[in-house]
Order: C-alpha cells, then structure tokens, then sequence
C-alpha cells in the first residue's frame, strides 16, 4: 500500500510517498480503507521535533530518540471497514467509519488496522469522509478541556484565543452548545468565519491588545500559548479558570500560576479521549450542531505540501488529505 511516510526529522521535504507493507487484522482488529486524514499539529511537531518553550527535551524520548518511531503520522481518519478478525461484532465489512489514533499516528496511509475497541466509530451519513475525517483532533481537544477540564457552565463568558484553528474553532462552537457566550480572538480575515461559528464578540489580535481590553471572563481558552496567567490574569472573574491548550512546561507544571488563595485556576494537561466523546462529536455533527472547518485538501501524493502549509501556524481549521476516490467534497 502507499503512504506518506517521515524517515528522519526536518522538514517538510522529508515526507515523501512510498509503498509499505499491507497491515493485517487479528481477531479483534478491523482493516480500514482510508479515504481522508488530516495533517495536525501534532503531526507537524511529530515530524520537526519543534515543541513549546520547555519541552524539548522531551521530544525524543516521545517520538524517537534518532528517527521517528512512528514514520507514518496521521493522527485521525475516515474510511470503509473492508475486512473484520473473526471475533469482532461491533462493525462490519462495507460500513464507513471514523477513528482517532492520537500518538499511534498511522493514519497517512491508504489502509490503518484498528482494534475494535479503539476509538472508532460509525461516520455520520451526511458527512463526507473529508469531513468526517477532522472531527476528532479539534473536537476531542476542546470538549475535554471545556467539558471537563473546565467545567462549563452555560451562561458564562469564554474568551478563546487561536479562535480560527482547528482547536479553538471546535471550541467556539461547542463552548456555544454549551450555552456560553463566546468572544473569539483571532485576525482580522477571520472574524466573519469565527462569527459565523458562533462568536458573539472577536478581538482582532493585529489592531487590539486583548489584555487591555477591559472585559472579564469565566473561561480563558489558550490554544496558542500567548495568553500567560501573567498576561491575562486579570480578565479572569472571580472562580475564574485559564485553560492551557498550548503552553510551556512551566505552565504544565502549574508554575506561574494564580495563587491558592485568589480562588482563580490554571488548568493544563492532555485531553483523555473517550469512545463516547467520538460518539457525541459524531451526533452533534448529525444534528447541524457542530462543523470542523477545512482549511485546504490534498491529495495523498502532496503530503509535504500538507505540512508545510501547517507548519506556517495560520491555518483555518483542518488541513484534509484524501486518499484515492471517494472521499466526498466538503459541505
């Protein structure tokens, strides 16, 4: 089978198309047909080793001390079952599913093995695979940090920062399902999109500095690592909680925080990811209620092209590469 695949760390260049071994399923494992993936930044720092201030130290022991572990990324799909293990009951050869693979990577490929109990799940009927495909990295980052991490109230005040990305685009509009009222921080050409999602307010980070600009809020969502406790702080009302999507170890390790006293939260850490969360994006893309955005499409073959657009930093939502026919256009 073909795949894009990252033999050695660098570039965008150093992705590049080859054929791989075909994988095989065992008796709870599930062969999938990839028809769409996406190209995250997790993919993206996978591939460069380009972590946030503090961790890079870190970054080799979890991706591969001299070459990727994982050479083909690809942290999420959409796709057919083609063939099942004999004791698999939940999906069936011919059904289009969706799945999340997160640090497994493996999905830059026109064919994933999937346990059965994996975090995969039938794809919603009116959505393309293309689309199906970037609902799980966004998705999962924001519902566990808002939902959870966060404990959203409906009714308060969210400021999300990186508004236009696939995180913070996911978190505009499920902080609106939520019942929250939303003010999005981005640029000035995306404020008619992040409004569109459900923003009721944007601050235009080019033109405005959103430290000074005199609001309070409930919730801060970070997905850029430029909204510091030290920073923004002060627009944090009281019981007030700064989500930490993209920080630095510092911030990880709770240091540069609120005080215990100030009754105020600095919250990081990873998203734990659950079949159920799938099946609630999966729902409430069904419903209407929730759209990944798409920034660009490409085909499998133009991977690194993929990545480079991704490594710029200013991409709208996802970036989508299709494998083969059939992967549907974007709604």
């Amino acid at each position: 089978m073909k795949a894009a695949v990252c033999r050695t760390y660098g570039p965008p260049a150093g992705v590049r198309l080859e054929e791989v071994p075909m994988p095989t399923p065992r008796d709870h494992e599930v062969l999938v047909r990839i028809r769409a993936t996406t190209v995250s930044s997790g993919d993206w720092r996978a591939r460069s080793l380009t972590m946030p201030p503090g961790f890079g130290a870190l970054a080799r022991p979890a991706f591969g001390l001299i070459a990727p572990r994982s050479p083909i990324l690809g942290t999420e799909l959409a796709g057919e079952v083609v063939a099942t293990g004999k004791a698999v009951t939940r999906f069936r050869a011919g059904e289009a599913v969706f799945a999340f693979t997160g640090a497994r990577f493996g999905c830059h490929a026109e064919f994933r093995v999937l346990g059965e109990q994996d975090l995969i799940s039938h794809k919603p009927a009116n959505l393309s695979f293309a689309t199906a495909a970037a609902l799980c990295f966004g998705g999962t980052t924001a519902l566990t940090f808002l939902r959870d991490k966060g404990a959203l109230k409906r009714g308060e005040r969210v400021l999300i920062v990186g508004a236009s990305g696939c995180v913070g685009s996911a978190a505009v509009q499920l902080a609106r399902h939520y019942g929250a009222r939303v003010t999005a921080v981005c640029s000035t050409a995306n404020e008619g999109l992040v409004r569109s999602l459900g923003a009721e307010a944007v601050i235009d980070y080019q033109t405005r500095d959103l430290a000074a600009s005199g609001r309070t809020y409930d919730v801060i969502l970070d997905t850029t690592g430029t909204a510091p406790f030290s920073r923004c702080g002060h627009l944090l009302r009281p019981g007030g909680r700064l989500l930490v999507v993209q920080g630095s170890l510092a911030q990880a390790l709770g240091l540069g925080g609120p005080s215990r006293s100030s009754g105020l939260r600095q919250i990081g850490g990873v998203p734990k990811v659950t079949l159920r969360d799938l099946e609630l994006l999966a729902h409430l893309a069904q419903a209407g209620d929730f759209q990944p955005v798409i920034d660009r499409v490409y085909p499998l073959e133009h991977a690194a092209e993929a990545h480079a657009l991704v490594e710029q930093g200013h991409k709208r939502g996802s970036v989508v590469l299709t494998i083969g026919q059939g992967a549907g256009a974007i709604p």
